[in-house]
């Protein structure tokens, strides 16, 4: 079975996120979204709200699960069988970043590999802190969000 580790702060889940979930579900047997825990990074959701929204957003996909972890990645992929990362790319700053991680992730662990998906073009402006920020100042996010993500709003 090939298991891939979809790893994120998912502050909060978007449908970028999502699209490139369900295209890696056509490369792999299984995927686990895992939110990712970065303890500087300041979030605007909780992590309880954020694993919640996540289970919500992924409910109807049967090969998706979703998990937590504030360790390194690639040991959380030795620990549940999986040789790859999933990583969505929007810009070539993603890419430089990407391209950082993934050689600090091979230097933690060769054995884990780093596969890319490109993100769409309708979607490649869509962030976590994009979405904040358009909330926050009136935008309707309904078309970039999970309904679940949208109500998570609403009640904050």
């Amino acid at each position: 079975m090939k298991i891939g580790v979809y790893p994120g702060s998912f502050d909060p889940i978007t449908n970028g996120h999502l699209d490139v979930l369900k295209r890696s579900l056509k490369v792999f047997d299984k995927v686990i979204l895992l939110l990712a825990v970065n303890p500087s990074k300041k979030s605007h959701f909780s992590i309880d709200e954020r694993l919640s929204m996540m289970k919500e957003a992924v409910k109807d996909l049967k090969d998706a699960e979703v998990d937590f972890t504030d360790g390194l990645t690639v040991d959380y992929c030795i620990k549940h069988n999986s040789t790859s990362i999933i990583r969505g790319l929007r810009a070539v700053t993603d890419f430089e970043y990407e391209f950082q991680l993934a050689a600090a992730n091979e230097f933690c662990n060769p054995e884990v590999d780093m596969v890319f998906f490109m993100a769409r073009k309708d979607e490649m402006f869509i962030s976590s802190s994009a979405i904040d920020q358009m909330y926050e100042n009136g935008v309707d996010i309904s078309p970039l969000v999970p309904p679940c993500v949208l109500e998570a709003y609403k009640r904050k």
